[in-house]
């Protein structure tokens, strides 16, 4: 583009060459994420996507949308932007998972009040490790400069991702009875809810984000707080192939009271017993430092489980070895019981002995 018909908008504060630069930068980091469905390249007005249906009697399409949050004021403070983009999908496109989706492409929105090329780079780079980490393709995005709308470094991060699923295999839960086990995987820490109140506690700690993080010498509090959401769209799509699946649940806002009856039928409840997998240190600070209880804790984070299935009793063994075999811990964590009434909770957390 001409510099002399570009400078009255860079007068007003939007750099078009800066944008420019960015999109001609991120051309290689969004070609590794390409899938043989991709046939388009970054720059056009839309993506375009040729989907892969053979074997499918009924093809559907399941997509959501989601942000990274507060977790992003963290990443200004400590200055460190290599993690948010891989929130950002993971956010999207466990929750497809979730109804037996897998991911086909991801858009991104990155809006910021003044372009930096390196950082907008930098966590342009992390939405592609999350693409990869997901095998789905980047497709495209917008990059959004608005003068005023966000303070100094500030910047903003949406996405969404679209996925496959034949209706005859679709996951929904309607057929999870009783007796039926619940398998948690780990979380990698407290993934990308519940910002608002990590700030707040950590504003009460003191802690700086190059100090040591309590519970975990080896790790900062900058790397343990801004750790990447787990995702889990690999070992999924393996146990999906050939393991019976009843339903699934992504541990996000809302923690376990919110998230796990989204897929149990009105007739059942959840029973868990707290403790039964590894309760990573974050979460004991928050907790300790917070001054909260652990059915407050289990309302707003994962506690350490950050994605849970629901499977007859007899595969529990099997489905462990193999999430485990995915680098993932996993743990039976519960079992599926007649509800009490209509008008209890549908999700039961046993605390006995927790402190």
């Amino acid at each position: 583009m001409s510099l002399e018909r570009s400078k009255a908008y860079t007068a007003s504060g939007v750099n078009i060459e800066a944008g420019n630069a960015l999109v001609t930068s991120i051309k290689d980091l969004v070609a590794q994420t390409h899938t043989k469905g991709v046939l388009s390249d970054i720059g056009g007005f839309g993506g375009l996507f040729r989907p892969d249906t053979s074997g499918m009697s009924s093809p559907v399409l399941v997509s959501s949308t989601d942000g990274v949050g507060t977790k992003l004021k963290l990443a200004f403070r400590f200055n460190r932007h290599d993690s948010v983009g891989i929130d950002l999908v993971a956010m999207s496109v466990n929750d497809i998972l979730v109804q037996g989706a897998v991911p086909l492409f991801f858009l991104d929105y990155f809006a910021t009040g003044k372009l930096d090329i390196s950082v907008a780079k930098t966590v342009i780079a992390g939405v592609a490790e999350g693409c990869k980490q997901s095998a789905c393709a980047l497709l495209g995005g917008e990059t959004a400069e608005m003068p005023d709308m966000y303070g100094e470094g500030e910047y903003d991060l949406a996405g969404f991702a679209v996925g496959l699923v034949d209706n005859d295999k679709l996951i929904d839960g309607s057929n999870i009875k009783v007796g039926d086990a619940i398998v948690g995987i780990a979380s990698t820490g407290v993934h990308s809810n519940g910002f608002s109140l990590v700030r707040k506690i950590l504003e009460k700690s003191g802690l700086q984000g190059d100090d040591p993080f309590p519970g975990e010498e080896s790790r900062s509090v900058a790397d343990v707080l801004l750790a990447p959401t787990a995702i889990y769209v690999e070992v999924i799509k393996s146990l999906l192939r050939d393991m019976p699946i009843k339903g699934m649940a992504h541990i996000t806002g809302g923690g376990f009271y919110d998230n796990i009856p989204r897929v149990l039928p009105s007739q059942v409840e959840a029973r868990i017993t707290f403790g039964s997998w590894d309760v990573p240190p974050v979460f004991r600070w928050l907790k300790e430092t917070g001054e909260l209880s652990w059915a407050e804790m289990c309302q707003i984070f994962n506690t350490g489980i950050g994605y849970i299935l629901v499977i007859p009793e007899e595969q529990v063994e099997e489905a462990i070895n193999r999430i485990q075999a995915f680098n993932h811990k996993a743990w039976k964590i519960g079992t599926i019981a007649k509800r009490q009434d209509e008008s209890s909770e549908q999700i039961q957390i046993d605390f006995a002995g927790q402190d």
